[in-house]
């Protein structure tokens, strides 16, 4: 007679004590807490007469069937108006070594309009105009198709219109208030 085997059972964790945890304020926690969520680095930009370009993280697919994706920009960004005004955009997602430009698209002292663009690769997305950055991992253009409140930042929901994909291997991820890169071999190796 064979014996029986338990089922397993998963190994709880237990969270840390009230005496271990520090309390913040909802906007500071937020702020710590989301630093703890790694997340790609893109760009986003908008062509058109409001030309502009901005690092973002607050990127992610919605759908496939109609193919969607998601940004947020706070309402006070030059980059609201630049969506809005062109009704699309583009995603750059950016690949390891980009880390200067993930620097340079942040930095808001830098010019503004195209001329931004005249220190960087970049070339025209053929069917929004949108800047698409060179090297970069992969890239998507987007048609604005709706725009939602969220707080002091827009949901602008962008139906995919041309997808395509770089050379580069290795990504640029944000976490913990830094740039870090992921090595391509590590997600063979998993």
């Amino acid at each position: 007679m064979g014996t029986v085997e338990e089922p397993s059972r998963p190994v709880l964790k237990r969270l840390p004590t009230p005496a271990t945890r520090r309390r913040l304020s909802a906007q500071a926690g937020l702020r710590e807490v989301m630093g703890q969520f790694a997340t790609g680095v893109t760009v986003l930009t908008a062509g058109g007469e409001r030309a502009h370009g901005m690092t973002a993280n607050a990127v992610t697919s919605v759908s496939l069937e109609p193919p969607m994706v998601l940004c947020c920009v706070s309402r006070a960004a030059r980059m609201h108006e630049a969506i809005v005004t062109a009704g699309s955009y583009a995603v750059t997602v950016l690949a390891s070594d980009q880390k200067d430009l993930a620097k340079y698209f942040a930095d808001w002292r830098r010019p503004a309009g195209l001329a931004q663009f005249d220190s960087v690769d970049w070339t025209a997305g053929p069917q929004t105009g949108s800047p698409l950055l060179g090297g970069a991992l992969a890239w998507l253009e987007c048609e604005l198709a709706e725009v939602y409140e969220g707080g002091d930042h827009s949901i602008f929901l962008g139906k995919v219109v041309a997808s395509s994909r770089g050379t580069a291997q290795d990504s640029l991820v944000f976490y913990g208030g830094g740039y870090h890169q992921i090595d391509g071999r590590v997600r063979a190796s998993a």
